[in-house]
């Protein structure tokens, strides 16, 4: 039966990134860089993503993007579509990888926790957004850090705990030469996804985060309905974000690390996280 839901999972999964795509290049009016992220998405989480994607990103009609995206959820939701799809991507690398070196699930959790916090803010937040800050990868880097932080901590937070407890149940899982891998991995970005939104949410809405910015003349004010983009243009010159105090700073950090390790805690009380 496993095998079955498996098999249904992955043609769902290629019919929702096949139309992702097409709908990206035929009808996408935002940067590549969201673009990619809603595809790397789907790919992770199939036609949960292609729905998400339709509801909250998805142009309806010519001159309608600006309208559509303008509601805080569908905002904060295109926000963690960064994260999601760059520390997924570092997650999902890392573990086709470790179980060849046979470490102890707790490495295996260490690794992959760097691989997607090196993915998402190295790469999909500081590199592909390099232009919105003059080309100053360092300025990028100090600019989406906090952001990046507490979003991955969140997505980890969902992750581990699927990723652990069914590596632990469906035996072989952990091979990614067999499907029941990306089938768990699939689970765990789904997770991940559904527990990082509420933090994306509020980094949005407190400006500490950008969300869905619709490029400047890929579509214009619909007609008739008096609507401007809720974003500020696209410049090559820094984006104007709030920064929050140090203490404040430090206390979401700590909260959102807190909040990682309660999971961890949490699922080594099912499946013994070790070292050795």
């Amino acid at each position: 039966m496993l095998d079955g839901a498996i098999l249904l999972w992955f043609l769902l999964t290629g019919a929702s990134l096949a139309f992702v795509i097409w709908d990206s290049i035929t009808n996408g009016v935002t940067s590549w860089v969201q673009r990619l992220a809603w595809i790397l998405v789907t790919a992770y989480t199939g036609p949960v993503g292609a729905f998400f994607y339709v509801l909250g990103c998805r142009r309806p009609f010519p001159g309608g993007h600006d309208q559509y995206t303008n509601v805080p959820w569908k905002q904060g939701l295109n926000s963690e579509m960064h994260c999601l799809a760059g520390d997924a991507t570092g997650i999902i690398i890392a573990a086709s990888i470790v179980p060849v070196f046979g470490l102890s699930n707790g490495w295996d959790i260490t690794i992959e926790y760097l691989a997607g916090f090196v993915s998402g803010l190295l790469i999909f937040q500081a590199l592909m957004m390099l232009d919105m800050y003059q080309g100053n990868y360092l300025l990028a880097v100090r600019k989406t850090l906090f952001a990046e932080t507490v979003s991955m901590n969140c997505v980890m937070t969902g992750m581990i705990p699927t990723m652990v407890i069914l590596a632990h149940l469906w035996e072989g899982s952990t091979n990614p030469l067999e499907p029941s891998f990306w089938f768990r991995m699939s689970l765990a970005s789904i997770v991940g996804g559904v527990l990082a939104f509420p933090i994306n949410y509020w980094l949005v809405a407190n400006h500490l985060k950008h969300g869905c910015m619709t490029l400047p003349g890929a579509d214009g004010p619909a007609p008739h309905m008096g609507h401007r983009s809720p974003e500020a243009k696209m410049s090559k010159g820094p984006m104007e974000m709030r920064s929050l105090p140090f203490a404040e700073t430090m206390f979401w950090v700590v909260g959102t690390y807190c909040l990682l390790f309660a999971a961890l805690w949490l699922t080594s009380l099912w499946v013994p996280i070790r070292f050795n």
